[in-house]
């Protein structure tokens, strides 16, 4: 995970600094990505309901960003699950992207209990202080509460789906693997394969005899920390797996690096990343989310 999050941001860059700490989830950028690049998508929040939420879980109070269109009821629900930088702006776009279509979006921020993700500057600092620390189980676990307080919200959970990128990635077919409810998730360069650890015991290509809802891989061909052979495992893997995980697919963009849908950083690949969002919403579309 290091390496590929390093090879996506610019090269030369001073990774060292804490320059910048999150006011709050789904506001500014994470320290490890300033400055961000022109590219930089702004979606307005006309018409919805947008910001900052607090979910239970068990006695814990969980930050998430939430957007929705005003006054909707009984919505689809789609878990927007972000990189190792946390719920900053460009997740919370992408949130704001869903609800324009219809769907509540929910961003939950799934690293707060380890720290702040957002004001470290220097990326292998990140993984070993906040990052190798966020074990599965509680992941599972809050993804779980963020479902049932979608519910609690008039959403309508039957219609769920999840959506995640690179480390959001692997946690959208663990989790389509963990909930049954799950209709169908898109997992946009998410590792696949890894070795078993007391906080990641399983990845993707362990789980494929679990998988509920199909998935949907969005992969870059020129991802040098997601070899395309492991591509090939999890294909196999899933030919082996469930129901759903035989109808679940891959799409690679054979020119495309890791991270090729962070329209605010140099990975960003404008032609792969709009066919990407087009192929994710199809996906739901097709699979009863809408």
């Amino acid at each position: 995970m290091i390496k590929e999050e390093l090879d996506s941001l610019a090269p030369g860059r001073d990774f060292s600094r804490r320059t910048f700490v999150q006011a709050a989830v789904g506001s500014g950028f994470a320290a490890a990505v300033l400055p961000v690049a022109a590219s930089t998508i702004k979606t307005d929040a006309q018409g919805l309901e947008a910001g900052e939420v607090m979910i239970p879980v068990g006695d814990f109070k969980m930050p998430a960003y939430r957007a929705m269109p005003a006054g909707g009821k009984s919505l689809p629900v789609v878990l927007v699950i972000s990189e190792i930088f946390g719920v900053h702006e460009h997740i919370a776009d992408v949130a704001r992207r869903f609800a324009k279509l219809g769907y509540m979006a929910i961003a939950p921020e799934m690293f707060v209990r380890q720290g702040d993700a957002g004001s470290y500057g220097e990326i292998a600092k990140l993984i070993a202080e906040v990052i190798s620390k966020v074990p599965d189980e509680q992941v599972m676990a809050d993804l779980d509460a963020t479902v049932a307080w979608a519910k609690t919200q008039g959403a309508d959970v039957a219609r769920l789906g999840i959506t995640g990128f690179c480390w959001g990635g692997r946690i959208t077919w663990l989790y389509a693997a963990h909930n049954p409810s799950v209709k169908a998730g898109v997992a946009w360069y998410g590792r696949l394969v890894g070795n078993s650890t007391p906080p990641t015991p399983r990845h993707p290509v362990d789980v494929t005899g679990r998988i509920g809802g199909q998935v949907l891989g969005l992969y870059g061909g020129q991802d040098p920390g997601i070899p395309l052979d492991t591509v090939d495992k999890m294909k196999s893997a899933l030919s082996q797996g469930s129901a759903a995980a035989k109808r679940s697919e891959f799409h690679i963009y054979a020119d495309a690096p890791h991270a090729f849908h962070a329209d605010y950083r140099p990975s960003y690949r404008k032609d792969a990343a709009e066919d990407g969002w087009k192929r994710c919403t199809a996906w739901f579309k097709a699979n009863g989310l809408a």
